[in-house]
């Protein structure tokens, strides 16, 4: 149990504790040396192997923009909880990277699971294409469930292109990364921090979790244990821990095991950063996605199902947490120096205010929905713009960026593009087909690699604490089979979020084969039908939903009105979604649902008074612009939709739709070079978007007087439109 009294059992100042975590390892040991007397620490290998790179001369180099990257990741923050403690000079250390660089929010990617698009920003590429598509995954003798690992990952991810071009990286608790893969430079896995044992018990170092191994047993004395920490460390986040029945109410012990894990990671990449030679520091902090599940409930404004005791108790471990987080980000800033670009970044935002979920679905992965679509962004460096906001960014946008700082061309499979707008000298940057296909040793993992089955156990253990997943309970080749299927849907998702709704049908139907009760693998084949134009299968799909009694589930009606629509019901359709916006209090997805049904019905004046009402909802919401916008290009509005175009692009970059409407509203106001920009750009993100070869070709033939694109656009079109099924590519 932890105890709650001030400044036991150590002599540490309770006011100096988290400040001296935060300073990292050398912290750590003045901590530790006050209360237990110096110690020696295990001994650290004098030199560690360098690979001096590999790249042949048929991959263009250009001058570095930076002289060193530190990549910070944020699991799950959030500008609407991080601007009003800038406001209030509570993150000061923030606010100076700030005032310093640049900062936007980055738009996640659908479904927003964490080891997912961690995985995508370390690639640059969809889950579909670097395989991690869910927290866990059947182990490899096929009787059991295991966390999703690093070695999952199929394709490099950046620090192995780093390893082949001769720099060396540091990579600490990135989610997944375990085994450490034996890059040049150090990895230290997400295995590698989690207590494996009592506090006072052997805790030997999780075996493959760190790289080089031979530093391992000097690392492993710099994690910090949860049952190390004393009143000092929880006070600052629960001021009233001593009223807490610790038996009754397990919080307390898991916002330790939280702050000791963050200690830990913290401890390794300062050591890292002080003790190596590296170009890239790449530190990723998971903390406030759990302190954000864990108590964001509590946070103020208090919410009407939370009682006036619990949010007295728990209301500032949040902002407690950001706090915390600007003290690690000071020692970060503090290490790496002026002259070493600096990219801070959360995969995802956390709802925080009156869009925060009253319940949680009983679903795996229910706790997603809790997340908000857009995260933070910050950029510093010698090369970077200072005080310029970055519009669009998507984490897809991060391993290009990255890869272009430091002179290297960007993999044409990257799904992301460089933030060149960030630049203070903007240009093109060089590009090469794949780097999947460039030779050289890139430090991956050999197909061999075992896993300790024991640190498998703990990572499962925490992602059950979470709520990702179920405990591992009943018939093994069940469990199995429900992961497998889970993953599979997953990966359709991810399909369906990209416009490849054929490519989804195939993983969904064999889902709902598996588990015909499962009503979210029913619903999102029901929507791949509608959109591919096959009505019935659609139709039969939700009948079948309604008659298992799944008439709970909210977006089962929101399908039902889309298919009533389809059949010309346009009234019935509409009373479906009034029924549900009644019964959900205004919610922004049914919003955004009735305002397409009048969209459809070409009612635009109905349309943008219920997108307006989404914006005033959530002013984030980039199909809420997008929504609008449509609808005042219905209007005839185009300089309004223009403006909405803009504000949903610059939420949401990669959105086809919303740049096809773009083009239409530039067109309409005589900008025919914007026009064909914004045309180009949806054919870039979508290139069966027949609709924008239909535009283009009117463009360039009869204002621009350019036949040769003019013709490949029309042909583009005719073959799209005789080739495409409805609603497959079809565009607006």
């Amino acid at each position: 149990m932890l105890s709650t009294k001030p400044g036991a059992p150590y002599l540490i100042p309770p006011q100096g504790s988290l400040q001296l975590l935060a300073l990292g390892e050398v912290g750590l040991r003045l901590w530790r040396d006050a209360r237990d007397g110096e110690q020696t620490p295990p001994p650290v290998p004098e030199a560690l192997p360098r690979t001096h790179g590999t790249l042949g001369a048929d991959v263009p180099r250009r001058e570095r923009l930076a002289k060193k990257v530190l990549l910070i990741g944020w699991d799950a923050a959030d500008w609407r909880v991080i601007d009003p403690l800038l406001e209030a000079g509570k993150l000061p250390a923030l606010a100076r990277l700030i005032d310093g660089g640049a900062r936007g929010s980055i738009a996640t990617l659908d479904p927003p699971f964490s080891p997912m698009l961690w995985t995508s920003v370390a690639t640059g590429k969809t889950a579909d294409l670097h395989n991690v598509l869910y927290f866990v995954e059947p182990d490899p003798q096929g009787d059991g469930v295991r966390p999703v690992l690093g070695s999952s990952r199929t394709g490099k991810a950046l620090w192995n292109i780093l390893t082949q071009a001769g720099l060396r990286s540091n990579v600490v608790g990135w989610w997944p990364s375990h085994p450490a893969e034996p890059i040049d430079g150090v990895v230290v896995s997400d295995f590698w921090r989690t207590a494996g044992a009592p506090l006072g018990e052997p805790w030997p170092p999780t075996p493959g979790a760190v790289h080089p191994e031979a530093l391992a047993p000097f690392l492993s004395s710099l994690r910090v244990h949860p049952g190390e920490l004393t009143a000092a460390h929880v006070l600052p986040f629960v001021p009233r821990a001593a009223e807490i029945d610790q038996q009754a109410d397990p919080r307390l012990n898991a916002l330790a095991k939280i702050i000791a894990r963050t200690a830990s990671v913290h401890a390794a990449a300062t050591w890292a950063m002080r003790h190596t030679e590296w170009d890239l520091t790449a530190v990723y902090y998971d903390a406030l996605d759990h302190l954000g599940h864990g108590f964001m409930k509590y946070h103020p404004p208090r919410p009407s199902h939370v009682s006036e005791e619990e949010f007295e108790r728990y209301q500032n471990v949040v902002t407690a947490g950001y706090q915390f987080f600007d003290l690690l980000l000071h020692r970060l800033l503090e290490l790496a120096g002026d002259e070493t670009t600096v990219i801070l970044l959360s995969d995802h935002g956390f709802h925080s205010d009156h869009l925060r979920p009253v319940s949680i679905p009983k679903i795996p992965a229910g706790p997603a929905v809790e997340h908000r679509p857009f995260g933070v962004l910050c950029m510093k460096g010698p090369a970077l713009r200072q005080g310029e906001p970055i519009y669009g960014a998507s984490l897809l946008d991060i391993t290009p960026t990255v890869l272009t700082l430091f002179g290297l061309p960007v993999g044409q499979d990257m799904r992301g593009t460089p933030l060149v707008q960030a630049f203070e000298e903007p240009f093109v940057p060089d590009a090469i087909p794949t780097w999947e296909d460039v030779p050289g040793e890139a430090g991956l993992h050999p197909p061999e690699v075992q896993i300790d089955p024991w640190a498998e156990r703990e990572a499962m253990s925490q992602l059950v604490e979470l709520g990702y997943v179920e405990a591992p309970e009943g018939d093994a080749e069940e469990r199995v089979e429900r992961t497998v299927r889970e993953r599979e849907y997953h990966l359709a998702r991810v399909y369906m979020s990209t416009g490849r709704y054929a490519e989804a049908v195939a993983p969904l139907e064999a889902a709902v084969a598996a588990f015909p009760d499962e009503p979210r693998y029913s619903y999102f084949l029901a929507q791949c039908y509608r959109r591919l134009g096959r009505r019935a299968e659609a139709g039969a799909l939700a009948d079948r939903l309604a008659a298992a009694e799944h008439g709970a589930f909210p977006m089962l009606r929101v399908l039902q009105a889309q298919l009533a629509l389809r059949d010309g019901r346009a009234d019935e359709a509409l009373a479906e979604l009034q029924g549900l916006r009644d019964q959900m209090g205004g919610d922004v997805e049914v919003l955004l649902q009735i305002g397409s049904v009048y969209l459809q019905m070409r009612t635009f004046e109905e349309a943008e008074a219920y997108f307006d009402q989404a914006l005033v909802a959530d002013p984030d919401c980039a199909r809420a612009h997008h929504g609008r916008a449509m609808a005042l290009v219905g209007q005839r509005r185009y300089t309004e939709a223009m403006d909405a175009g803009l504000a949903a692009v610059s939420r949401l970059y990669f959105y086809p739709d919303a740049h096809f409407y773009l083009g239409v509203a530039f067109t309409r106001l005589g900008w025919i070079d914007r026009a064909v920009e914004a045309f180009e750009t949806c054919l870039t993100q979508a290139p069966t978007y027949r609709q924008a070869h239909r535009w283009l070709a009117r463009l360039y033939m009869g204002y621009l007087r350019q036949p040769h694109p003019a013709r490949a656009h029309a042909e583009a079109y005719r073959r799209l439109r005789a080739g495409a099924s409805e609603g497959e590519g079809a565009g607006a």
